[in-house]
């Protein structure tokens, strides 16, 4: 390697991008709601629709964009800039958007749309290009790897930080004032992920000079066509992700009143942040001796078995935290070998219509999970309004019921749902490896056609 930084210097500063991310994306996922519903006193089908409208809006902004960091000339590079350009923003208006301002329901509304919407804004402006310049940091396979994985424990890690110590943090900064807890808590965290994001653009280099023509939008989507694999992986990315947001939403209603123990919300989502990093490491052990496909169904049997389990044991706390140990080891692996899959329909679509386009495909999915969220939030809204849930008072048995399907029913259909489409639909393992092999080819005949242009050329080109 010629660049000057070094492997574990790169490493860590790409890694930390992604603490920098669940910071914020955790406390979204595990304390929004409720945020908005217990401390905000907004209603739950309001928020819902909130966050419909919302992921649809953010959709179009993954996809445009994924354009403009395809057509992003700076010195320092495509995407590394926009860890620097989009780092304060970013901070800034994660903390305004767990403040309660001092207005009507109305105004309340408002502010939060407003915030909301800004902040799902500037997380596309610093977590697309995390995807996105991966390509550029390295051309060695080998390093590429390493780089995702390392990518993916300081992920985990965020969440479990969020996880262990935000709602003890609440408590403590807040002294019995929640709103003032969650402003505190989320200015201090949200500090702490733009200081991570400079350091991520301190210490990267985008060291592989990437040469790719200007891409519209029309011809990148030929790639789409008859690229059956795709469409399977995105109807699997709803339901997948669909399960995992509702359950994640709801984590802290169940347990705070069908249990009456929030004491343990920080424990059990601690667990479910911190144990999928160990599913994670012993995702090379499994895909060396199967398909991805036979790794994707285990390890969506294990999170099966552990949600499973979770609801049977009811409010036994040694069983509840063996379920949410289960649930977590299989959400790694299967969180992993997801993420490993997720490049093969795309390359499917490049050996169909000879196309290439990942990056705007990636933000495409990237949108489809944002509509899981945004799906689950609204229908989580619905059930629990119909239930007649109230904000900090105790439940009637409809709301409790309402809280109990999205925490364990209707997540144990969709997990079982994505197992049914993913066994009978997804067949890419089975020729992938003809794909790319013919991929190599195609790609090996191209540069020797571009070298012998480039050596007649040069051998034209008169002495001066």
């Amino acid at each position: 390697m010629t660049a000057t930084t070094g492997l574990w210097k790169q490493r860590i500063g790409y890694g930390v991008a992604d603490t920098a991310c669940n910071l914020v994306w955790q406390m979204i996922t595990l304390y929004l709601m409720f945020f908005y519903t217990d401390v905000m006193g907004l209603s739950p089908v309001s928020v819902g629709v909130m966050f419909l409208v919302t992921r649809v809006v953010d959709g179009v902004t993954d996809v445009l964009m994924g354009i403009l960091i395809d057509n992003t000339k700076s010195k320092y590079g495509k995407s590394r800039p926009y860890f620097l350009w989009g780092a304060i923003p970013f901070g800034v208006i994660a903390i305004l958007t767990f403040y309660v301002p001092d207005l009507g329901p109305q105004g309340k509304l408002i502010w939060a749309y407003a915030t909301y919407m800004g902040l799902s804004l500037m997380y596309t402006v610093v977590n697309i290009p995390l995807a996105s310049i991966l390509p550029s940091l390295t051309s060695d396979a080998h390093e590429r790897t390493v780089l995702a994985t390392t990518r993916m424990v300081f992920s985990f890690l965020g969440a479990t930080i969020i996880s262990s110590v935000a709602m003890p943090m609440v408590d403590q900064l807040g002294d019995g004032d929640k709103a003032h807890g969650y402003f505190v808590t989320m200015s201090i965290w949200a500090v702490v992920a733009t200081l991570l994001f400079l350091f991520t653009f301190k210490n990267v280099e985008e060291k592989v000079l990437v040469h790719q023509e200007k891409m519209g939008i029309v011809t990148a989507f030929k790639a789409l066509k008859g690229n059956t694999p795709w469409f399977v992986f995105a109807l699997n990315i709803v339901v997948m992700w669909g399960a995992v947001f509702f359950q994640g939403g709801a984590l802290i209603y169940y347990i705070t009143y069908n249990l009456g123990k929030p004491e343990l919300v920080g424990l059990i989502a601690g667990i479910g942040a911190f144990v999928p990093m160990i599913g994670t490491l012993s995702t090379p052990f499994f895909s060396k001796r199967m398909k991805k496909i036979n790794v994707f169904m285990i390890a969506s049997t294990i999170v099966l078995a552990g949600t499973v389990m979770m609801l049977l044991v009811g409010a036994s706390t040694p069983g509840l935290i063996a379920g949410a140990i289960i649930l977590g080891l299989g959400m790694g692996l299967r969180t992993s070998i997801y993420f490993s899959m997720q490049a093969d329909p795309i390359d499917f679509g490049e050996w169909k219509s000879g196309v290439n386009a990942a990056g705007l495909l990636s933000a495409v999915n990237g949108f489809i999970g944002k509509i899981a969220f945004a799906v689950a939030g609204a229908a989580a809204g619905y059930l629990l309004s119909a239930g007649g849930y109230v904000p900090d008072q105790q439940q009637t048995p409809e709301a409790l019921e309402a809280i109990k399907m999205c925490y364990f029913i209707i997540p144990i259909g969709l997990i079982m749902l994505s197992m049914l489409i993913m066994k009978t639909m997804y067949k890419l393992d089975y020729i992938f490896p003809q794909i790319r092999a013919e991929l190599d080819a195609r790609n090996a005949t191209k540069a020797t056609k571009s070298a012998s242009t480039n050596n007649i050329d040069t051998e034209t080109v008169p002495a001066v």
